[in-house]
């Protein structure tokens, strides 16, 4: 199964992970660098191969997030509740409020199941995050964590406004209109 045909545009930052039929987009606010002890706004554009949007409500959906590295039966360091999301141009997918505690290596995992009908294979992608130092005080324990992370939630329903990057299409277009303008040139310029 390729990328391509799960049709997410995404800047090259992003990180994609696909099992079975489903593939992901992660981002991670601010820019894919997300710094110890400040909230970090996360999101997952969920897609069906084609590029059918998973919505939140389609997908009975789990995130996890352990340190790296991780002993077997290790059990996880957070465990947001997602909430649905507007990205770029992505409406209602899975997303959550993460302050990670301190610098390092973290993975996170996101599981889910179709729910209300959908029609997709269980799947389970793993996506490897490096949290640099933040510019405030991280918190000291799992418990003040897990409390900063709470509060941070209460944010979720604010939006990104939708930004409207060029589709493939158009970006082609242009290229071939310029292809095709030098090679009239050329032409014009073998004929003189």
């Amino acid at each position: 199964m390729s990328l391509s045909s799960f049709l997410i545009p995404a800047a090259s930052a992003h990180k994609i992970q696909i099992a079975e039929d489903v593939g992901a987009t992660l981002h991670i606010e601010p820019n894919d660098t997300p710094r110890a002890g400040d909230a970090a706004q996360t999101w997952f554009a969920l897609t069906r191969k084609g590029g059918k949007v998973i919505p939140l409500t389609e997908c009975n959906c789990e995130l996890t997030i352990y340190s790296e590295p991780r002993k077997t039966g290790e059990t996880p360091l957070i465990q947001p509740t997602l909430e649905p999301v507007t990205a770029e141009r992505y409406q209602g997918i899975p997303g959550a409020i993460i302050t990670f505690p301190k610098p390092g290596a973290y993975q996170l995992e996101l599981s889910g199941k179709p729910a209300n009908g959908a029609n997709f294979k269980p799947f389970e992608l793993k996506f490897d995050v490096t949290v640099a130092a933040g510019t405030t005080k991280a918190p000291a324990t799992q418990q003040e964590t897990q409390t900063a992370q709470e509060v941070q939630n209460v944010n979720i329903n604010q939006t990104e406004e939708p930004s409207f990057p060029l589709p493939v299409w158009a970006v082609g277009l242009g290229i071939v209109v310029i292809i095709g303008g030098i090679f009239a040139i050329v032409q014009r310029g073998v004929r003189n």
